[in-house]
C-alpha cells in the first residue's frame, strides 16, 4: 500500500514538473531575444528522442502514468523550437521540421522491428542531445540564455522515472535510458551553473 502511494506521488510529481519544465527556458529566450548558448541541434535530437520514447511506450501498451508527461514535453519543445528559429531569423524552416517529424513518427509504427530498433537507438539519440548542448556551452563559454532551472527540473524527472520504471515495467532499455539521462542532465546543469557564476564574477570585476 505504501509503495503504491509512493508510486502515485512519483508519477504525479513528475507530470506536474513536466507541465512547466520548459517554461523557464522559454521566458529566458523571450526576455533576452537571443539564443546564445542554446543549441538548436540539441533540441532537435531531444525532440526526436521524446517522440521515439512515447511512441514505444504507447505501442507496447505501457501504463499511461509512466509516460504521460512526454506529449506535454513534446508540445513545449515545439514551442521552444519555434522561438529559437524566430530569434535566429529562420522561422521558415519550421515547415520542413514539421514534415520530417510527422513523417518519422508515422514511420515508427509501420512494423514492430522499426520501433524496437528506434528504441534501442533512443538512449544514444537523447545522450547526443545532451552532449551537443554541452559542446555548445563549451564553445560559447556563455550560459546566459540557458535556464539552469529547466535543467534542474529535467534532472529531477529522470531521477524519479528510474524509480517508477523499476517498480512498474522493469524494462531494461527504458531504465538504462533514464539513468544515462539523469547523469547527463546533471552534467549540463552543473556546466550551466559554472558558466553563469563565471559570468557574474566577470561583471563584478568590471
Amino acid at each position: 500500500m505504501q509503495s503504491d502511494t509512493l508510486l502515485h506521488v512519483a508519477n504525479f510529481s513528475t507530470l506536474f514538473v513536466c507541465m512547466v519544465l520548459k517554461f523557464p527556458q522559454m521566458f529566458v529566450l523571450m526576455r533576452a531575444k537571443s539564443t546564445t548558448g542554446v543549441s538548436l541541434n540539441s533540441l532537435l535530437l531531444e525532440l526526436t528522442g521524446f517522440i521515439v520514447f512515447v511512441t514505444y511506450q504507447m505501442y507496447y501498451d505501457y501504463p499511461p502514468p509512466t509516460y504521460l508527461e512526454y506529449p506535454i514535453l513534446i508540445a513545449q519543445d515545439v514551442i521552444l523550437l519555434l522561438l529559437i528559429l524566430h530569434y535566429n531569423g529562420s522561422l521558415r524552416q519550421s515547415l520542413f521540421y514539421t514534415l520530417v517529424f510527422v513523417g518519422g513518427w508515422r514511420l515508427l509504427t509501420v512494423d514492430k522491428w522499426i520501433i524496437d530498433l528506434a528504441m534501442s537507438l533512443c538512449t544514444f539519440i537523447s545522450a547526443a542531445s545532451k552532449l551537443t548542448q554541452l559542446q555548445c556551452l563549451w564553445r560559447s563559454k556563455d550560459a546566459g540564455q540557458v535556464s539552469a532551472l529547466s535543467w534542474a527540473l529535467a534532472t529531477y524527472t529522470c531521477t524519479v522515472r528510474i524509480y517508477t520504471t523499476t517498480v512498474t515495467t522493469g524494462d531494461m532499455q527504458v531504465l538504462v535510458r533514464f539513468i544515462a539521462m539523469t547523469l547527463l542532465n546533471l552534467w549540463v546543469l552543473l556546466t550551466v551553473i559554472y558558466y553563469q557564476r563565471n559570468s557574474s564574477r566577470t561583471k563584478k570585476d568590471e
